[in-house]
């Protein structure tokens, strides 16, 4: 087969470092390509700055162009230099955040820049339930009447799949938050001339959009979607199938987890195998916890919710929440867990029987050792580098 095309040696970077606008939600895995690059360029390296013209630049490398990082491993409380990796070029960030915002350039380790990104990482501000949620552009009116030289809108990405089959299930879509407006910086690349995301440095100050109250929104609405055959099975072996009592059942055995939790302490389940941009259903036995009752922020006093990473919350757990808990992945039962929730009580106290020092000390015994904890901690280095400029450092143009 024919090698295919490099399209290095027919891109060239551009003479005048522009950033392309890119705007994401909270808590997904990235990748932002090295568009351009010299063909007696082997490896790069990326550069990070929070704001542009800052003194203060890191390297995200380990300066032979990779990096290697198990994703499995990866939370979004480690710092962005141990949740990113590079491969063929482009910069991989896992479970991105919103302090993940600014320039990423990919370049060399000389200071020689190719291509930049701005980014714009958005937390999930509002979530709706059963609306009509047709792409919704809206003009900003001033108090005046006037209409202001912007408009605010939420572009939605399409409807994820129905979370749970042959049941009422949930399915959800992302909407992030775009402005449009003719006084946009024109530094910045974008697909439409006039429109970007709300947190781009090219949205003029006097807009008034950098107060944080702007950001992503998640719709939510119900779903009944059938449980389809895997495509192995024709419907006449699967009647065969269940003619012979051999069929799958309705709830297929799923792997068994068990957890062991104190009580009056926050807990977080996590669906085995599951990614940030797969969507998640819970269930504690028979009875579904549907997003509508149990989304992050739907009440000031919430004590269990499922957040915008899928991931179910007790804070705190109390013993009356254990019980067994599924969870479903592409429409399907994944896993079954059986979560054990015991009184939490510290050190034992001084009892009868234990009043020499020897039973004083045989009883001191913490309780918390019934659950097994392993942090991985990942530690790295920052490097000064001068800023970006507003040229290239060398020029590349065949």
């Amino acid at each position: 087969p024919e090698d295919k095309e490099d399209i290095f040696t027919t891109r060239a970077c551009p003479a005048f470092l522009v950033f392309e606008s890119t705007a994401y939600v909270a808590d997904m895995t990235i990748e932002l390509p090295c568009r351009c690059k010299p063909e007696d360029a082997l490896s790069v390296v990326w550069y990070y700055q929070k704001y542009l013209g800052t003194q203060n630049s890191r390297v995200l490398t380990d300066f032979a162009g990779t990096a290697v990082l198990d994703s499995s491993k990866v939370g979004k409380d480690l710092a962005l230099r141990s949740r990113f990796t590079i491969r063929l070029f482009s910069l991989l960030i896992f479970m991105v955040q919103e302090s993940d915002s600014g320039y990423y350039v990919c370049g060399t380790p000389s200071g020689e820049y190719f291509y930049g990104y701005e980014v714009d990482v958005q937390l999930v501000r509002h979530v709706r339930f059963n609306r009509s949620l047709v792409q919704r552009i809206g003009a900003q009116e001033a108090s005046t009447g006037q209409t202001k030289p912007y408009r605010v809108f939420t572009s939605y990405w399409p409807w994820s799949v129905c979370d749970r089959c042959d049941v009422r299930g949930e399915q959800t879509r992302v909407g992030l938050c775009y402005v449009m407006s003719q006084y946009l910086q024109v530094r910045y690349l974008r697909q439409s001339s006039n429109v970007i995301s709300c947190g781009s440095a090219a949205v003029p100050l006097s807009f008034g959009l950098a107060d944080g109250s702007h950001g992503a929104e998640v719709a939510v609405q119900s779903c009944h979607a059938p449980c389809l055959l895997s495509p192995t099975t024709s419907p006449q072996q699967q009647a065969l199938l269940d003619f012979l009592a051999y069929a799958e059942p309705n709830s297929p055995r799923q792997p068994v987890y068990y957890r062991n939790h104190p009580a009056e302490t926050d807990l977080v389940l996590s669906c085995p195998g599951a990614t940030a941009q797969q969507v998640v259903a819970w269930d504690k036995g028979p009875v579904p916890l549907y997003r509508s009752h149990y989304m992050e922020g739907q009440r000031k006093s919430q004590r269990v919710f499922i957040d915008s990473r899928q991931n179910l919350h007790f804070q705190p757990a109390h013993v009356q929440d254990k019980g067994t808990y599924y969870c479903w992945l592409r429409g399907r039962k994944v896993a079954e867990i059986r979560l054990a929730v015991y009184p939490h009580m510290g050190r034992l106290r001084r009892r009868d029987g234990f009043a020499s020092s020897s039973g004083r000390k045989a009883a001191n015994v913490d309780l918390d050792s019934q659950a097994t904890v392993t942090a991985v901690k990942c530690t790295g280095s920052t490097s000064g580098t001068p800023t970006f400029p507003l040229s290239s450092t060398r020029l590349y143009v065949e």
